[in-house]
Order: structure tokens, then C-alpha cells, then sequence
């Protein structure tokens, strides 16, 4: 055999039957399609986000894609991560928005109120990267055991899990005011088609296709939802009117962030709920992948990268950034880890920003299936935080483990919260920020044994 068609047929079985390291390159039409397989995956949710707080949609894909490439940057493309709107933002972002608009009924002053609430959320990401990197993680490590970790992780999976069964319709009490002359049943088989083909995909497609089964659900998804219906035709009469260049309409040059106090300690605090998240989403991550990313790039870098995203949403008016476990999901079906994918998916988000009928397409990605999708990748993330116990060998016959991990994942999944009262605003603590905060004082405090336990 030629020595360039033996080199080709290599290349083909190692990319078939091996996983794609973090810095690995692959040539551009192998990586493309895997590019859009974590778009689609991360879309539905980074495009949800302005729909719930009022926002625009294309600027919260534009500032995921530049979000991605600024966070690549930070951690020096040494850590896959997409960068998406964050949803422990939607309540806040209500808020100030109500709260301006009472005053400015043109939305101008909520908007720039919005744009400093943001940028200062993002402002606290960079503190805390900054004392990170000058007091190292040796605290971190300490605080953030195995057992800590691993509890919070599956808290991040489970308490998705109610959003995605909500999305497929599978909730005693469907309603959709948007779609009220859609079925049930109809709602309901387009989710199960998409989480079907998502299953088989995973288990038994081979070669290329088997490195892309996420895409291949939701297009069959999507499809479904076309045939069925679910898919209103406004939406398809809005793809092929919309002009192919629209240019999103950014803040820049048009509105001045404010950043009064009650701004500023409604919005700031809130990025502890993210921080949490992220640290969890770095350890999940490191736990797909098989390295340590909290020592390279440094997890003062990945919180660096979110920080800088966060500030750029602000800047440009979108929402707030965060990682995304969706993504962390497509990652762990796949075993595909490259960055290069991870960016390319950045630079299709903001191209496609910009192109009016595909941004409208992906815009009415229906729920359905992205709730089909959703229940395979939210359950894989709470099934990684399982595969931490087993990795780390963790002996929940010690009452100090079993303690720990029940409270973590009790309170994140039972929906606790504390409300705390700043500049006469409720500021809550809830669910993963929570969790995560009982579970390391616990881990701080609790002996090693009980007194009915050997040392």
C-alpha cells in the first residue's frame, strides 16, 4: 500500500476508535460538523436566557461565541469549555429591569442599568481569580474535596434534570402558552425521537457518525417537530423573509452602563451561585478528559476566562456568561476533548449572529427536542459526579462521607434557599451555590471518624 494512503487510513481509525485530546487538531470538515454538534447543544439555553429576561437573542449568541474565544485565550487552549447566558442570572436581570423600566418607559435606562449590573458580576470573577493565583488552590483542595466535589457535580446534573423534563412536555402539568395548539403527544414524540436517536447514535454509530450523535438527534428532532407540527409556520415564513445580514443590535455607542449601588449588590452576588458551578463544571471536566485543570492552565485562568466573557456580555448588552454542562456532556458521548472544535463552535455562533434566516432557525430550535437532548447530557454530568466517588475510591461507610454527600445533594436538588436582604433587595442563595457552601464548612468541620467509628 502507498505510504500516503497507509498515513490516510491511520488517521481514519485513530480518530474512529480513539478519543481527540484537548490539543488536537483535526482537519476542518471532520471539525466542523462536531463544531455545530455543540452549538446546537448549547443554543437552546444561551438563547432561552434573553428570551425569559427580555433580551436579544442574537446578542446572546454573539457574545457566547466571543465569550468562547476570550475564555480559549485565558486558559491559554488548554481547557475545551463553551461559554453560554447564565440562568442564576434571570432573576436579577428581571428585577433591574422592572425596576428602570417604571422609570424610563423607553427600556434605554434598563438597558444600561443591565449592561453595569453584568459587567460588575463579571468584575467579581476577576477578584477571585486574582486571589487564586496569588494563594495558589492548596485551600481550594482542601475545601473542595473529592467528596464535595463529586456530591455538587451530581447536584449540577439533578437539578437540570426538572428543565429538561419540562422541555419535552413530560410534566404533569404540560403547558405551553406559546404553542397551545400543539398536542401533547405530538410535543411529547418529538423529545423522545430526539432522545431516541441520541441513545442509538451514542451506542451504535460508527465512525464519524458516532462522534456526532448529539447533532444527529437534534436535526432528527428537528425534523420531527416539522412533520408533527410543533414547529408553528410563522416561524418558517420568519426564516425565509428575514433579511440574510442583520447586523444584532449591540449596545456599544448607544447605551452607557450604569453602576449604582442597588445595581451592584443585586447583580454582583450572584456570581457566587456561577462560581460554584464553574468550579464544579472544571472538575467535571477534568474528570471526562483525565487531567487535572485546576494545576494547567490553573483554575485562576478558567475563572480569569469566565470573568473577561462575563464583562464583554455587559459591555456589548447581552447576559451574563458562564461554562456550560451541556457541552461537558457532548464531550463525555464523544470523547472528542479538541478546542479547536470548541473555538470553531464559538466562530460559527458568531457568524451565524449576523445571518438572519439561520439566526432565526436556531432561535426556534423547538423545546422538545432540545428537552430529548438535555435528558441524556444533564444525566451524564450527575453520572460523572458518580465516577468521582468510584475513581477516588470514597468509603460511604465512613458516617463523615455519607453525611456530607446526603446534605450536598438534599439541599441542591430539594430547591433550599436563603434569602438574604441587601439594599432592601432579596438576594437568594439556592440550590448549587448553597449545596456547595453547606458542603465544604461540613467538610472543613466533621472529624475524619465518628466516635462509634475506628480511626
Amino acid at each position: 500500500m502507498p505510504g500516503s494512503k497507509l498515513m490516510k487510513l491511520r488517521t481514519k481509525e485513530k480518530f474512529m476508535n480513539k478519543l481527540i485530546n484537548v490539543e488536537e487538531k483535526m482537519p476542518i470538515l471532520k471539525t466542523l460538523p462536531l463544531s455545530f454538534q455543540h452549538l446546537f447543544a448549547m443554543v437552546g439555553s444561551t438563547i432561552l436566557v434573553p428570551i425569559l429576561t427580555k433580551m436579544n437573542p442574537s446578542i446572546a449568541l454573539l457574545c457566547s461565541g466571543i465569550g468562547t474565544l476570550l475564555y480559549i485565550v485565558c486558559t491559554k487552549a488548554k481547557l475545551p469549555a463553551y461559554i453560554g447566558s447564565s440562568f442564576a442570572f434571570i432573576t436579577p436581570i428581571i428585577a433591574v429591569t422592572t425596576k428602570y423600566n417604571a422609570i424610563d418607559k423607553t427600556g434605554i435606562s434598563s438597558i444600561g442599568a443591565v449592561s453595569g449590573g453584568v459587567i460588575s458580576a463579571g468584575i467579581v470573577y476577576l477578584i477571585v481569580a486574582l486571589l487564586i493565583g496569588i494563594f495558589g488552590i492548596g485551600w481550594l483542595n482542601k475545601a473542595l474535596s473529592p467528596i464535595v466535589v463529586g456530591s455538587v457535580v451530581i447536584v449540577i446534573g439533578l437539578a437540570l434534570a426538572t428543565t429538561a423534563i419540562n422541555w419535552a412536555g413530560l410534566n404533569a402539568a404540560y403547558t405551553d402558552p406559546s404553542l397551545l395548539s400543539v398536542p401533547r403527544w405530538a410535543w411529547i414524540s418529538v423529545a423522545m425521537i430526539t432522545l431516541i436517536v441520541a441513545i442509538i447514535g451514542s451506542m451504535y454509530f460508527k465512525g464519524f457518525l458516532g462522534v456526532i450523535p448529539i447533532l444527529i438527534a437534534m436535526l432528527a428532532g428537528y425534523v420531527a417537530a416539522l412533520v408533527l407540527g410543533v414547529v408553528p409556520k410563522s416561524v418558517l415564513n420568519e426564516i425565509v423573509t428575514t433579511p440574510f445580514f442583520k447586523f444584532p443590535n449591540i449596545a456599544i455607542g448607544k447605551v452607557m452602563p450604569k453602576f449604582n449601588l442597588d445595581i451592584i449588590l443585586l447583580m454582583a452576588p450572584v456570581s457566587f451561585v456561577t462560581l460554584a458551578e464553574h468550579i464544579g463544571h472544571v472538575y467535571v471536566t477534568g474528570n471526562v478528559v483525565g487531567k487535572d485543570f485546576t494545576k494547567d492552565p490553573g483554575l485562576h485562568r478558567s475563572i480569569l476566562g469566565d470573568g473577561v466573557a462575563t464583562i464583554t456580555a455587559g459591555i456589548l448588552g447581552g447576559p451574563p456568561n458562564t461554562t456550560y454542562g451541556e457541552n461537558i456532556g457532548v464531550m463525555a458521548i464523544t470523547k472528542v476533548y479538541s478546542v479547536w472544535v470548541i473555538g470553531w463552535a464559538a466562530i460559527i455562533a458568531i457568524v451565524l449572529s449576523f445571518i438572519g434566516p439561520v439566526s432565526v432557525f436556531i432561535e426556534n430550535i423547538p423545546l422538545p427536542v432540545i428537552g430529548g437532548v438535555s435528558i441524556l447530557l444533564f444525566g451524564i454530568i450527575a453520572s460523572s459526579g458518580f465516577r468521582i466517588f468510584v475513581d477516588d475510591k470514597i468509603d460511604f461507610g465512613k458516617k463523615r462521607n455519607l453525611i456530607i454527600a446526603s446534605v450536598i445533594i438534599v439541599l441542591g436538588i430539594g430547591g433550599a434557599t436563603l434569602n438574604l436582604k441587601i439594599a432592601g433587595n432579596n438576594v437568594p442563595i439556592a440550590g448549587v451555590a448553597l449545596a456547595t457552601l453547606v458542603g465544604v464548612i461540613l467538610n472543613l468541620v466533621l472529624p475524619e471518624n465518628s466516635n462509634n467509628e475506628e480511626a
